[in-house]
C-alpha cells in the first residue's frame, strides 16, 4: 500500500465486534453481533473507509492529482473523500445531484471547507453520471484526474470490503449490511467462503435495481454465489426519508446498548433484523452480524 495511505491508516481505530442483547433476541434464541465500523475514524468511518482504501492507493501509485466523484447532498462518501483527499493533498470535484440550496447543509459545508469543489447538476445529467464506473471513462478528464463512480462503485472497492470477512472472527449464519449502491454486499458475496448468508437492507424505495447493480460489480461472474438476498422493505418511503416509529426505535436501541447509529442506513438495517428476528425468519441457535456502516454525520440531517 502507498505509504501516504499507510500513514493516514496510523490514525485510525480498530473495528470490535459486540455483542447485542434484548429480550426478544433471549426469547428467539438467536446470537447477534455488531461489527463497529463506526469507530474506525470520525469522519472516515464505517464502508467509506474500507470502499476508498484501495481506491486511493491506486490514484496514489498512479500519481493522480485530483479525485472527481458524484453524490447527493447529504453524501456519506462524498464527505469522507474529501477529508481523506485533503489529507492526502487531491484536489477534489463533486458532482452534486439537484439545484444549489440557498445555504448548504452542514455535509456540504464540510466538504468545502475540506477543499472540494462542488458543481450542481439536473437529476437528468446526474443519471447519465452514473454509467461511467472505470477511473478513466468520465468524458473529458484531463490528464492527473481520476473518477469515482457514485459510492465508490468499483472492483477495487469489493476488495476493501472484503476485509470485514476475515475481521469477524467467529462462525455466523448471517451477515448484515444496508445497502445504498449495494457495493458493500457485494464485496462481503464475494469474500464469504462458507455457508454464510449475506442479507443487504435496501435504503432506498424500489431498490430492486440494485440485485443488477451487484451483478454489474461482479461483471457477470457470480458463479454459483447464491449466498445473498437483499429486503426490500425497511426503506421508510425512500433514501433519506424517517419517521417516529424508526426514530423511536434508535432512540431506544441507543439507550439499551450504547451505540449511536443514524436513520439512513445502520437504523433501518437494525430495525428491519428485529422485526425479522420477531417473525421467527430466522432458526433458534443462528448468529448474525450486522454491520454498522458509520455514517453517523447523516444524522444531522433535517426533513
Amino acid at each position: 500500500m502507498h505509504p501516504k495511505l499507510v500513514e493516514l491508516e496510523k490514525q485510525f481505530n480498530k473495528s470490535t465486534l459486540t455483542p447485542l442483547f434484548s429480550p426478544l433476541l433471549e426469547q428467539k434464541k438467536i446470537e447477534l453481533w455488531i461489527k463497529r465500523d463506526d469507530l474506525i475514524h470520525p469522519v472516515i468511518s464505517g464502508n467509506k473507509w474500507r470502499k476508498l482504501k484501495y481506491i486511493l492507493d491506486d490514484a496514489l501509485t498512479q500519481k493522480k492529482h485530483s479525485l472527481i466523484s458524484m453524490g447527493g447532498t447529504y453524501s456519506n462518501h462524498l464527505h469522507a473523500l474529501a477529508f481523506a483527499a485533503m489529507h492526502l493533498k487531491f484536489k477534489t470535484k463533486g458532482f452534486i445531484r439537484g439545484e444549489r440550496p440557498v445555504e448548504l447543509n452542514p455535509t456540504l459545508e464540510d466538504i468545502v471547507n475540506w477543499g472540494m469543489e462542488l458543481q450542481f447538476v439536473s437529476r437528468s445529467e446526474y443519471k447519465k453520471l452514473r454509467k461511467f464506473k472505470e477511473y478513466n471513462e468520465l468524458p473529458g478528464l484531463q490528464k492527473g484526474e481520476y473518477w469515482l463512480p457514485e459510492g465508490g462503485s468499483t472492483e477495487l472497492a469489493l476488495k476493501g470490503v472484503g476485509e470485514i470477512v476475515a475481521e469477524i472472527g467467529i462462525d455466523t449464519d448471517f451477515i448484515c449490511v444496508p445497502c445504498g449502491t449495494a457495493t458493500t454486499l457485494a464485496g462481503l458475496v464475494k469474500s464469504v467462503e462458507n455457508d454464510s448468508q449475506v442479507m443487504g437492507f435496501s435504503a432506498l424505495k424500489g431498490g430492486s435495481f440494485l440485485v443488477d447493480e451487484v451483478n454489474t460489480l461482479f461483471k457477470k461472474k457470480l458463479l454459483n454465489k447464491v449466498n445473498w438476498t437483499i429486503q426490500l422493505d425497511y426503506h421508510f418511503g425512500g433514501f433519506a426519508k424517517r419517521n417516529n416509529e424508526l426514530l423511536l426505535f434508535i432512540e431506544r436501541f441507543e439507550k439499551q446498548h450504547n451505540i449511536e447509529i443514524e436513520p439512513i442506513y445502520t437504523g433501518k438495517m437494525l430495525y428491519g433484523l428485529f422485526d425479522l428476528v420477531q417473525q421467527d425468519y430466522f432458526k433458534p441457535g443462528q448468529t448474525i452480524v450486522a454491520i454498522h456502516t458509520g455514517g453517523l454525520q447523516g444524522s444531522r440531517m433535517i426533513l
